[in-house]
């Protein structure tokens, strides 16, 4: 049974890689920014979100991206039996995150996070990927490590040419 997290922060390809490796492997795509965000971009009731997280992480297989609140991703990290860190310096999730903006704005973005119909707000956007860049990424490189040491297969991706590469690896 195969239980990939993927981790990492905003804009950093982790939808778009765990929807090539659900494809290829034949596993559930769980996205967190399905089950954690409403339309308007605010986040839904902590129980709600819970109780979903905790009915996906569950199944016997799936692949998960996303973050969603640090509690459930030590519980997913937990639970899963591979780990894949996107972990790009802050100046690309920026780069990546205006790019996504300027594509949704023009209506050519053919995946929206969460499959959202409406774009958030870029502010809010870059707030988040400078808090989870300070906050969480230390809290993540240290989950990695702990997994990692105790046998877990982890897989760090330091650059978008290591995530494409990393893609057309399989």
């Amino acid at each position: 049974m195969s239980r990939i997290a993927i981790l990492g922060n905003t804009a950093g390809g982790k939808s778009t890689l765990a929807r090539h490796l659900a494809k290829t492997r034949n596993l559930p795509h769980i996205e967190i920014d399905k089950i954690y965000w409403m339309p308007d971009w605010t986040t839904v009731p902590s129980d709600i979100y819970e109780q979903r997280h905790g009915a996906a992480i569950e199944r016997p297989e799936w692949i998960i991206d996303g973050g969603g609140d640090l509690a459930s991703v030590q519980m997913r990290v937990d639970r899963a039996t591979e780990l894949i860190l996107i972990d790009f310096p802050l100046w690309v999730h920026f780069w990546r995150a205006a790019e996504r903006q300027m594509a949704w704005a023009n209506g050519t973005l053919q995946h929206p996070p969460g499959g959202g119909q409406q774009m958030p707000p870029t502010g809010r956007l870059f707030e988040i990927i400078w808090d989870v860049d300070r906050e969480w990424m230390p809290i993540l490189r240290n989950l990695c490590d702990t997994h990692e040491a105790l046998g877990k297969c982890v897989v760090r991706l330091t650059s978008p040419d290591d995530l494409d590469a990393f893609i057309e690896s399989g």
